[in-house]
């Protein structure tokens, strides 16, 4: 058996262990880089190291370092009820202000489960309480949680970004962000339509005097981070729990209640360490598409100046770093460097070329992509098939731009899966609905997105040839 079968074979077994037995795909990815590359490809650990990825190692922890701030002092929970404020309690719009909501959320840096963690809860309390279906509901948050999720600033963003330019291929950041966003609110669209939309706008409006649950502070709980399936489940990292039944619940992130101001929703105003803040997400966002910043680096520096001048809001903020995300892609980045150093990515890039039909071969790795990521971590996934497309992307039959954005879209999409966190949070969050019904529904709409959904990005993104 030749080397490049041998390190591939061994890259399966990570994910059907990570998938299997709860165990971080990152630490599983770390043990085999060592395995392989000291016993089939003789590299020292110089060699081994050579694959970590320094510059999204920073990336991960100064986002998810000031997003841990602003949800210990409670930026997250003003921003939810501001936006259901926003539209007046309208009850037809909540689903789209929850989809917007999310979307913001990982857009400025929320891993993905962490944003569903906290809008969830909230939402599915106003769809119990107003009568919209909580399928509608848990995926519009789900769906809005990705369409948001590839910004340039978002972690997801960051990582295949980052994966992009290690690759030395063409990017566009914007367009990987606007592949995301405008499939998944296409997706949004279509599920408002057929789940009942349109019978919402004959329901009025939510009354402003609290959460639909009554308790006033739904953004409280903080979670997860992009894990499914690998058993991952601290802080906002990756967290992932196998079988049918959903993963614990988020860690929940004491907040300071503020005394309201009109008995607005929840009850939170704005204090001088919330307005620190967005002023601070804010600038993330300027210094980073307006001075080509480092994402990273900007938001420790960030994290830092808010955490010296509010320490005791940001004492509990290092802790709820996504450290198992930060495992998790850390630990298979350096994998596929080892693979790349043995020659793997090349051997495997020219065997998919070799295919004969450089269209078919994409497809399949969209196809592989979204079934994998449906149980395994997304992140993960991604991590591992864009580099394997590098060979046969660089024989310009296929455009760069246009298969990385339908890997990604392709990746990410299928997390409304109940075997995702997302959809376990979704599944959790449900108050008074019958859970094994639910379950079969979203297991049901899953498998309709990781059936239909990869051949239309295919059709759209990479067939034209963008990039």
């Amino acid at each position: 058996m030749s080397p490049e079968l041998i390190s591939i074979l061994v890259l399966v077994v990570v994910f059907v262990i990570a998938t299997t037995r709860s165990v971080n795909m990152g630490a599983l990815a770390f043990a085999a880089a060592f395995g392989v590359g000291t016993l089939v490809a003789d590299l020292d650990a110089d060699g081994i190291f050579a694959g970590f990825p320094g510059d999204l190692f920073v990336v991960l922890v100064g986002v998810t370092y000031l997003f841990a701030i602003a949800r210990a002092n409670g930026t997250t929970d003003w921003l939810v009820h501001a936006s259901v404020r926003l539209v007046r309690g309208r009850v037809a719009l909540i689903p789209w202000v929850m989809f917007a909501l999310t979307g913001a959320l990982t857009a400025i840096g929320a891993v993905s489960p962490a944003a569903v963690a906290i809008v969830a809860p909230i939402a599915l309390s106003f769809a119990t309480r107003y009568g919209i279906s909580p399928l509608l509901m848990g995926t519009m948050v789900v769906h809005g949680a990705q369409a948001g999720g590839f910004s340039p600033i978002s972690i997801y963003g960051s990582i295949v970004n980052g994966i992009v330019e290690r690759e030395k291929l063409p990017g566009s950041e914007v367009g990987l962000f606007f592949a995301s966003l405008v499939a998944n609110l296409l997706i949004a669209a279509v599920l408002f339509a057929v789940l009942g939309g349109r019978k919402l706008w004959a329901q009025g409006a939510v009354p402003d005097g609290g959460d639909a649950d009554g308790t006033g502070g739904g953004g409280g709980s903080s979670g997860s981070g992009d894990a499914k399936s690998t058993g991952e489940t601290t802080g906002t990292g990756s967290g992932n729990g196998t079988g049918t039944a959903p993963s614990p619940g988020p860690t929940a992130v004491a907040v300071r209640p503020e005394p309201g101001v009109g008995g607005g929703l929840g009850g939170t105003v704005l204090n001088p360490a919330r307005i620190a803040t967005l002023v601070a997400l804010v600038a993330l966002i300027v210094a980073v598409l307006g001075f080509d910043l480092d994402a990273g680096l900007t938001a420790v520096t960030l994290a830092v100046v808010l955490s010296a001048a509010w320490p005791d809001d940001s004492r509990r903020a290092v802790g709820e770093i996504a450290w198992s995300t930060v495992l998790l892609i850390c630990g298979v980045l350096t994998y596929v460097g080892v693979l790349e150093e043995m020659g793997t990515i090349t051997w495997a890039g020219e065997g998919v070329g070799g295919i004969g039909v450089p269209l078919l071969a994409a497809v399949l790795l969209c196809y592989i992509g979204a079934i994998v990521s449906a149980f395994a971590s997304s992140v993960g996934i991604m991590g591992a098939l864009i580099p394997l497309a590098v060979p046969f992307l660089a024989q310009g039959e296929i455009g760069a731009v246009g298969m990385v954005a339908a890997l990604a879209v392709s990746a990410t999409v299928v997390d409304v899966s109940p075997f995702s966190t997302n959809g376990a949070l979704v599944l959790a969050a449900a108050p008074d609905v019958d859970r094994d019904r639910f379950f079969r529904q979203l297991m049901v709409y899953g498998g309709i997105v990781v059936a239909v959904v990869p051949a239309l990005v295919w059709l759209v993104l990479v067939v034209p040839g963008f990039g």
